[in-house]
């Protein structure tokens, strides 16, 4: 055996050579024409199964899956286990085999490390379930699909968007993002878009839901009892996320669900109902399906493995998941043929679209797998972001033993449960806090048991911490966690006893009684040190539970700010009593506010509701706001920074250097510096709107405008609503038209910023939108943040900002609320930018960091401050950005703050928004509302001085914390 894998493995060199002489050149048309007519009708049915390979079985099972390839030119490949470097050794040999180039994919929620050894994992989907937003899923999914990316492999079989709702799913529980309808989605999006960003295809799974389930469907079929209503507010909703995401494909579970297909025995993955009525027709969703694994028990019970096959495609899926005999499916597809109950054109175009997507993920061209230090390479990203997920969702269920942070002079104690010996949790423990340490395996008898209770009743302890390890992430017998644990768990001291859970949450339902409880999700080094430092008080407990368990509903999360007291955080509620009465007063609906310091959330908190009726949605932590003005600063001044310190802009230039359709005009002489300062002269406000506006009936002209989109009305101005694509043109003459005002004299207007927009447009090739999220946005995780959110995530999770009743004549939701912005498609210099207040804080890190984010340089320091100083000598304004007023500290009106410095910088925006960056405070600062929502007129929001009150506090806040961390002065005698 070792001699043919030698073999194997020596091939590959000669591959690596020839395999790169054949590039291909061609269209995605001509060479899934070519591809396709090289096809005979058995090779074209074999394109659409994906078989299994392991890297792990030795040389039979090699031969097995070559002859699969040589003899049937099947489509697709699905690793198991194995090595990756035996993986990618045979990928390249298995694709040098290939009459059609390979699709391979692989079942990697958790990343390669799910399948492969010496590979780490990524944290668990459950786990990311608990952090307080999606950026650190986004930067997972990215890493995901690069390390994807490096081994060969196309598609990976992830993200679960199943809603786990049930906790005795014996098959789902730890893969799910949680129960909660909303985060999953959110999770789960984010994930995607990673992954895709990466050039890997996601694949959305199970459709249409399988977490309300206690079957295994690897052993039998599972059956949900649920109305159509039902699945579609729930199970579905997910998968409508996906969609509207852009999921490259979706995975079929083998379910039965009556209100689907009432078929007896007949699985999801196999019925036409769910697969072509429900996915198909009624979602409309276009990508490719793969069934799940066809071998398994939910289908293989009822249906023969041939007959399964001509089921799945009847059903109207495009890939077939390991089919249990590949030969013995294409006789029976082909028989199914001739017989009519399937038909080759049906065939023929599936077959079309695996290439398509084939295409789109580069098999037109050489893959070869590099084998140079590809251990290494497929590690690099996992246990740094562990860490960061780690310090994330810290979850503190109950905190009634008020041991956090661990005050020096307690004497402690340390019990781990699960492992024999004491862990690197119990370590830490005894090293940096003297604790008195203890083993107690699942298996330890009732003798050990009473060893450990004899000993820790021996001394006095001001704190017992217990650590649950070791037991499984499934829940059959008690996820393992034996009886004789739990009793010694009981017989402890319950206002004494801290428990620290390292594994799947469901398990705290043997510790419901816990006086003090704190999940960690996971069990392994990141985790333990992780626990291990919240204890000693070096970072705060900001996450979430994301499924119920005992009396703890999902979403639990008693946040402590271990750096300080319980009375100096007392400080931080006058910001609550503010929003509190603002929202009473109908200043806003809803808002969230975040204050960032040196890195560490110190205050991240959602009020109200989207809207003011009783129902209304309440507004979360990762509600997405439409920015106004902010976008100025956020999009438009960021790209000019870049491109100036890149050389490609002179702010000493002027307009008619950079746009050719200003040439001739009284704007081509205008200073790109002036424009940023508002001091060019151009005029504030130009009501473009109103010249598309039928003056006889008051409503958007029929001339310009179309309910539905075409080739003619392109450009998307609110919901249905659809402006003539040439208008542009029109939108700019119209600056170009507009009167100047004396030059040199500050007025604040948006065509300065209209204009600025164009010219990163012109000078990158790229619309705004792209740009900035190509250069800022994507690589810094930053999900959220875009234009056209619509688009991106469909409006349920974006804040209505203004029932608007005079132009577009609608409730703005997910469409840029500004006028002007909105007849440029959403995407503008001025506005149209939309964001959660955690991404938006995000990008303003970066800058207080001297442009560095996460390890990764954005801009360069002395850009950030050549932008953020005082640049006029006639208003507080610097380069794009507002400032404090000069005079602040002895103004009767200061702005933002009177505490604020003045190297302070940010920007407001119109809808109810702000974000300020203090850089000698080392604060960020971000508050989003959506104020206008009754009326733009309703501008409580300024003159209650609102946005200024919260930062006031924040200050205060934070000079209260630090006040409380001085050493107290030694006393004299």
């Amino acid at each position: 055996m070792k001699k043919h894998l030698l073999t194997v493995l020596a091939a590959c060199f000669c591959i690596s050579v020839s395999f790169g002489q054949n590039r291909s050149t061609l269209s995605k048309k001509q060479w899934v024409d070519s591809v396709f007519k090289s096809l005979n009708k058995e090779e074209r049915i074999a394109q659409l199964m994906v078989i299994r390979a392991h890297s792990n079985l030795g040389q039979d099972h090699i031969n097995g899956v070559v002859n699969l390839i040589q003899k049937y030119d099947v489509g697709a490949l699905c690793f198991f286990q194995g090595g990756p470097v035996r993986q990618a050794n045979l990928t390249n040999y298995y694709q040098s085999l290939a009459k059609t180039p390979l699709m391979v994919t692989i079942d990697g929620e958790w990343g390669l490390g799910m399948r492969l050894d010496s590979v780490n994992k990524f944290p668990y989907q459950l786990t990311l379930g608990a952090l307080p937003n999606e950026q650190l899923v986004y930067q997972m999914g990215l890493a995901v699909g690069q390390q994807m990316k490096r081994i060969g492999v196309h598609v990976n079989y992830a993200p679960v968007v199943d809603i786990n709702n049930n906790p005795n799913n014996p098959v789902i529980g730890y893969r799910s993002f949680g129960e909660d309808k909303e985060k999953v989605s959110a999770l789960g999006v984010a994930y995607t878009r990673g992954m895709q960003d990466a050039g890997i295809m996601a694949c959305a799974k199970h459709f249409p839901g399988h977490g309300d389930t206690e079957v295994d469907s690897h052993l039998d079929l599972p059956v949900i009892n649920k109305s159509i209503g039902s699945l579609d507010s729930l199970e579905l909703y997910p998968f409508k996320a996906q969609f509207q995401a852009g999921v490259g494909s979706v995975m079929i579970a083998h379910l039965s669900i009556p209100s689907i297909d009432n078929s007896p025995n007949r699985p999801t993955s196999l019925s036409k109902n769910n697969v072509t009525d429900l996915l198909r027709d009624k979602m409309n969703y276009k990508g490719l399906t793969f069934t799940d694994a066809l071998e398994m028990k939910g289908v293989a019970k009822f249906f023969p493995a041939g007959e399964a096959a001509v089921q799945a495609l009847i059903a109207g899926n495009d890939m077939l998941c390991l089919p249990e005999d590949v030969p013995a499916a294409i006789e029976a597809i082909k028989t199914a043929i001739k017989k009519k109950r399937l038909k080759q054109n049906d065939i023929d175009d599936k077959v079309q679209k695996v290439l398509e997507a084939k295409y789109d993920l580069g098999l037109s061209q050489p893959q070869v797998v590099d084998t140079t230090n590809l251990l290494a390479d497929l590690n690099a990203k996992t246990e740094d972001l562990k860490k960061q997920v780690a310090r994330n969702t810290v979850t503190v269920l109950r905190n009634d033993a008020n041991v956090f942070p661990y005050r020096l002079g307690q004497r402690i104690a340390y019990v781990g449960f699960g492992p024999s010996t004491v862990n690197t949790f119990g370590q830490r423990l005894a090293h940096d806090f003297h604790a008195d340490t203890f083993a107690l395996s699942y298996k330890a008898d009732t003798a050990a048991v009473a060893s450990v209770l004899q000993q820790l009743n021996s001394k006095t302890y001001d704190a017992i911490i217990v650590g649950v390890h070791d037991y499984s992430y499934r829940p059959a017998n008690n996820y393992n966690i034996s009886k004789n644990a739990l009793d010694l768990w009981n017989a402890l001291p319950a206002d004494k006893t801290v428990t620290f859970l390292f594994g799947n949450v469901y398990a705290a339902k043997n510790f419901c009684n816990a006086k003090t409880l704190v999940a960690m999700h996971q069990d392994d080094e990141a985790f333990q040190q992780t626990a291990a430092d919240f204890l000693r008080g070096s970072l705060s407990s900001i996450g979430r539970l994301p499924v119920s368990v005992c009396e703890f509903p999902y979403g639990t999360s008693i946040v402590l700010n271990n750096r300080v007291t319980t009375g100096s955080s007392a400080a931080w509620l006058g910001i609550d009593s503010i929003m509190n009465d603002a929202m009473a007063k109908k200043a806003f609906p809803g808002a969230v506010v975040i204050a960032v310091q040196n890195g560490e959330i110190k205050y991240h908190k959602a009020f109200g509701k989207y809207e003011y009726a009783d129902d209304a949605k309440p507004v979360t932590l990762e509600s997405i706001y439409d920015l106004a003005s902010v976008t100025k600063v956020s999009a438009t001044t960021i790209a000019v920074m870049k491109l100036y310190e890149q050389g490609k802009l002179d702010l000493n230039k002027t307009l008619g250097d950079y746009l050719p359709w200003v040439q001739g005009s009284n704007k081509a002489g205008l200073l790109i510096k002036d424009i940023l300062l508002h001091q060019a002269g151009l005029s504030p406000f130009i009501p473009f709107y109103r010249e598309t506006i039928d003056t006889n009936t008051g409503k958007p002209s029929e001339a310009l405008y179309r309910s539905e989109m075409d080739t003619l009305f392109t450009i998307p101005v609110a919901r249905n609503l659809y402006l003539r694509k040439d208008w542009t043109d029109t939108l700019h003459k119209r600056i170009v038209q507009s009167p100047l005002t004396a030059h040199g004299k500050y007025v604040y207007s948006d065509n300065d910023f209209i204009l600025l927009g164009s010219i990163v447009e012109t000078l990158t090739g790229m619309t705004l939108d792209q740009y900035v999220q190509k250069t800022f946005y994507t690589p810094m995780g930053m999900a959220t943040t875009g234009f056209q959110p619509w688009k991106r995530f469909g409006v349920e999770r974006v804040v209505p900002t203004e029932k608007e009743t005079y132009f577009r004549r609608q409730l703005l939701r997910g469409y840029v609320h500004d006028e002007g912005a909105s007849l440029f498609g959403g995407v503008a210099g001025h506005a149209g930018l939309f964001s959660n207040a955690y991404d938006l804080a995000m990008l303003y890190e970066m800058l207080l960091d001297g442009g560095t984010f996460n390890g990764e340089h954005y801009l360069k320091p002395e850009t950030i401050q050549l932008f953020t100083a005082y640049n006029s000598d006639i208003s507080r304004r610097g380069l794009g950005f507002d400032k404090p007023e000069k005079d602040n500290a002895t103004s009767k009106s200061p702005y933002p703050s009177v505490l604020a410095s003045p190297s302070t910088f940010g920007h407001t925006g119109f809808t109810g928004t702000c974000v300020w960056v203090d850089p000698e405070a080392k604060l960020v600062y971000v508050f989003l509302s959506n104020r206008v929502y009754d009326s733009r007129g309703n501008n409580k929001l300024s003159t209650m001085g609102i946005r200024g009150k919260v930062q006031d506090v924040i200050y205060k806040a934070l000079k209260a914390e630090a006040a409380v961390q001085q050493p107290a002065p030694l006393e004299t005698h």
